[in-house]
Parts: C-alpha cells; structure tokens; sequence
C-alpha cells in the first residue's frame, strides 16, 4: 500500500444554485485543503453522469494523492457508484478522506469501511436486479413487455408512405391507419407521386379496408 506524500485535493458539490457551499468549504480548510487545489460543482445533482468539477479532479489526481470530500455522499451517485469510484481512485494509488463520515482510506481502519461499503454496494445492486426481475414478470403475467411499444409495423408503414404518394392528406391517413398525425410523419418520408396511382384494394385486405373506414367514420 502507497504512503501518503502526494497533494490534498478537494471537491466540493452542491445540488442545487440555492445551496450554500460554504460548510463544504469550511471542512475544506480545517482538513489542510489549499483553495487552489478545490474543484467544485454547483448546481450539480449526484444523479448525473457527468460532473465538470469531478472529471476535472479525476483527470488531475496522481498516485499518492489524497481526494479530501465533505462527505462521500458529495462524489457518488448512490452506494454501488461510490464503491466502484474509490476502487478504481485505490487501484491507481490514490486516497479518500471523507471528514463527515471519519473514513480516510490511508489507514487500516478506513480501509476495513470501505470493505464494507463494496459490500453494502453488492448488496445493493442485488436488490435492483431483483426488483427489476420481479417487476418483469409481473408485467410478463399481465400480459406486457418490457420495453417501449411499437406505434407501427412496417406494413401499416408502408401503407401510409403509399397514401401518402397518392396525395392524401396526413389528418386523413391517421384517421384511416387509426394512428397520430406524428406518428404518420414519423414512419413517412416527402410524397414521392407515383406514375399509377394504387388502388385501395392494393393497399389493404377487405378486413383492413373496412377498419379504416371505420376509423375514418369513427372521427
């Protein structure tokens, strides 16, 4: 295990523009933390992948330096997130020293808590998983999938590119296809005017052709 004699860097988050920082800044200058070295994210929820002040420190940090936090709360977005960030930060020999929870991965006893938080962590992506199970097959016993239903198939997509081409209006081809004028748009490209026109019965079978007058009829 590396010793400590790299830089103290600090990183101070705050969620939302109306939160103060200050107390964040306060245990940063107890802690030893120059100003120079902070970097900061305002207005920054954790839930987001992507925070400009964090990237920038975990780009900075070198080996046998020491990323000093308010809390461990302020780097990760849940337990699982901060587990897997301090074990790639340890891997490349660098420190965490959280002030608010009294972990400081440099010594055996903050070492021994972050063992136990990459448990608490699996811990917790178990729960998910089988949360997210359970909830499939639930919806799978009432009958839905998973996943974002599909407005059209690629007939009716046909259907409504050929209405188109045959100089039919948008409106009309969703009241006859029983879909929204977007989505017609949406499956859709320019009208190209064919040379011959086609014929109803060319479009649709006699069961189709008598629900799209019923749809038409329905409006």
């Amino acid at each position: 295990m590396n010793t400590f004699t790299g830089t103290r860097l600090g990183y101070v988050r705050v969620s939302t523009g109306k939160q103060d920082e200050q107390l964040q800044h306060d245990a940063l200058d107890k802690a030893g933390v120059l100003k120079r070295n902070r970097y900061v994210d305002h207005g920054v929820s954790g839930t987001k992948t992507t925070r400009p002040g964090l990237d920038a420190l975990l780009a900075d940090v070198q080996e046998g330096d020491t990323i000093v936090v308010y809390k461990l709360d302020r780097i990760g977005r849940s337990t699982a997130h901060v587990a897997q960030l301090i074990a790639d930060l340890t891997a490349r020999g660098v420190f965490i020293d959280s002030i608010s929870d009294g972990l400081n991965s440099s010594t055996p006893t903050g070492r021994a808590m972050l063992q136990m938080l990459a448990i608490f962590a699996e811990m917790e992506r178990s729960f998910i998983q089988e949360r997210t199970i359970a909830g499939l097959a639930s919806a799978k016993a009432q009958g839905r999938v998973g996943g974002r239903p599909k407005a059209t198939d690629t007939k009716q997509a046909r259907q409504a590119q050929a209405l188109r081409d045959a100089g039919e209006s948008v409106p009309d081809i969703a009241r006859a296809l029983g879909v929204s004028a977007a989505t017609v748009y949406r499956i859709t490209k320019t009208p190209q005017r064919p040379s011959v026109i086609p014929t109803a019965d060319e479009l649709f079978t006699p069961s189709e052709a008598l629900q799209a007058q019923q749809n038409a009829a329905s409006e």
